[in-house]
């Protein structure tokens, strides 16, 4: 059972949802990548997404962008990205980390290379925005073979016959896109997640991630609520880019610690003791 599979095993045990944050690799700052990951673990994340820089990000909202931006600035590449994950994981042996970006990379890196040195850096699962399922049966097929988890993103305009078809493919989780528009956006309707998330769980079988939009704990929880998981990547970057560098690591566990005791809270509200 891969990493992220036992991640959500233990929880579900336990009646208690996934937490996911995102950061951009290299951000705010190159020497802090790998600390901030050990200090969102230490605030409640079960699993990590880390951020592939990239120049011409088609999903990511303003906040995000800045980030790739400044990543970018600070001389960041993929090797670098596979050289902390390689340092977060000889430091972390259970927690899932994720690595999330885009196609070019990737290529530029060599799709062989990839695969060869994501295992070398212990990271269970990859979601590449811009690798539809119509082309990446074989990079799904090839990550599955060293036990990585190919992740896909499932929208609210995804047909059924989408649906399956990520299904089909995916492994660890399918990344639920709970709006139209890009990251970080602030219009997000609790329920109309949980009606689409009733309406996924009739086609997808793996656990179901629920991001964009989510700000705050409140919505964090709500969307605990019917989700098997909670990513927040734009609000944690928005908070840290807002304060000096040296508090930013810090600022972002605090952040993070307020959702997992939000999330922690309505899962016990809703699964209370059995009484003897």
């Amino acid at each position: 059972m891969s990493r992220i599979a036992s991640t959500f095993a233990r929880l579900a045990s336990q009646g208690r949802k996934a937490l996911i944050p995102y950061v951009t690799a290299g951000d705010p700052a190159p020497d802090t990548t790998v600390e901030l990951l050990h200090a969102l673990v230490a605030a409640g994340a079960d699993m990590l997404e880390l951020g592939v820089p990239f120049s011409d990000p088609m999903a990511d909202g303003p906040v995000i962008q800045r980030a790739n931006e400044r990543a970018l600035a600070h001389g960041v590449s993929l090797h670098r990205v596979l050289e902390w994950a390689r340092s977060f994981r000889a430091g972390d042996a259970e927690t899932p980390l994720v690595l999330m970006g885009y196609a070019n990379p990737i290529e530029r890196f060599g799709v062989d290379a990839f695969v060869r040195e994501c295992v070398r850096a212990g990271v269970d699962g990859v979601l590449v925005v811009d690798y539809p399922p119509e082309e990446a049966a074989a990079f799904a097929q090839q990550l599955q073979a060293v036990a990585i988890d190919p992740i896909f993103l499932l929208a609210p305009t995804s047909t059924p016959e989408r649906m399956a078809q990520v299904d089909r493919m995916a492994a660890g989780y399918v990344y639920y896109v709970s709006l139209k528009g890009v990251t970080g956006a602030a219009h997000l309707d609790p329920a109309e997640v949980a009606r689409r998330v009733q309406d996924l769980r009739r086609h997808v079988h793996q656990p179901l991630a629920v991001g964009f939009g989510i700000r705050d704990a409140a919505g964090a929880a709500a969307v605990a609520g019917c989700a098997d998981a909670v990513i927040i990547g734009s609000r944690i970057i928005e908070l840290m880019e807002q304060q000096p560098a040296q508090r930013a690591v810090e600022v972002a566990g605090a952040f993070l610690r307020g959702v997992r005791q939000a999330m922690d809270q309505a899962s016990a509200a809703s699964h209370p003791p059995m009484s003897a």
